[in-house]
C-alpha cells in the first residue's frame, strides 16, 4: 500500500517527536541525548524531582499504569527531565502542571546523583534537581492527567518508611532512593 502525502504528513504529526533531553558528558559539559536512549544505556543525564509538602506530609503520585516504565508504582509529586534548552526549574513547573494541574511556587533544595534500574530493561542515572512546594493537603485542588497519574494521596515521613519496609514493591525505584537519602534532598 502506498501512502500519498497527505497521509504521510498526518501519521507524522501524530507521532510524537522524541524527547532530547540534557545528558551529561564525563567532563560536566551538556549535550542534546534523545530520552529513551538515556534511558536504554544508562547514560547520566538531568532530571527534576518535585515535592508537594503539606506539615510533615508529602503528596505522592501512583504513575499511571501505561507509563513506559514504572507504570503502577509510587513515587514522589513529580518527576520529569528538562527538555533540551529548558531550565530544571522550568521544567519542574511544566511538568507538575501537566501532571497534575498544579501552579505552586518551588524552592530549589538540592541536587544529588543516583542510578537504579527500572522496569522494562531501562535504566535511570540522573543528576536530579530536587524541588520542594508547600500547599494545603485539604484545599489543595488537583487534576491529574490520567494517562500520567492513576491516583494520588498524602503520607508522612513515618508513614512512608512504614510502607518501604512492609511493601518496598509498591514503590518507584528512585523513590526507594529518596526514602533512603532523604536528609540529603534537602527538603
Amino acid at each position: 500500500m502506498r501512502l500519498t502525502h497527505a497521509t504521510r504528513a498526518r501519521v507524522a504529526e501524530a507521532a510524537p517527536e522524541p524527547l532530547i533531553i540534557p545528558g551529561i558528558a564525563e567532563d560536566g559539559s551538556l549535550y542534546p541525548l534523545e530520552k529513551m536512549e538515556a534511558h536504554r544505556t544508562g547514560a547520566l543525564h538531568l532530571a527534576v524531582s518535585v515535592f508537594i509538602m503539606s506539615g510533615d506530609a508529602l503528596l505522592l503520585q501512583q504513575r499511571a499504569a501505561g507509563k513506559y516504565h514504572c507504570g503502577g508504582l509510587w513515587a514522589n509529586t513529580c518527576c520529569s527531565h528538562p527538555a533540551w534548552g529548558e531550565t530544571p526549574a522550568a521544567s519542574a513547573h511544566r511538568r507538575l502542571q501537566e501532571e497534575l494541574g498544579l501552579s505552586v511556587r518551588l524552592q530549589a533544595c538540592n541536587v544529588l546523583d543516583y542510578a537504579a534500574d527500572v522496569t522494562n530493561g531501562l535504566h535511570e542515572h540522573e543528576r536530579v534537581h530536587i524541588f520542594r512546594g508547600e500547599a494545603d493537603a485539604h484545599t489543595l485542588r488537583l487534576a491529574p492527567d490520567p494517562d500520567e497519574v492513576s491516583a494520588v494521596r498524602w503520607m508522612t515521613r513515618p508513614e512512608m518508611q512504614h510502607a518501604l519496609r512492609t511493601a518496598p514493591h509498591i514503590f518507584a525505584p528512585w523513590f526507594k532512593i529518596y526514602l533512603e537519602r532523604w536528609d540529603e534532598l534537602g527538603l
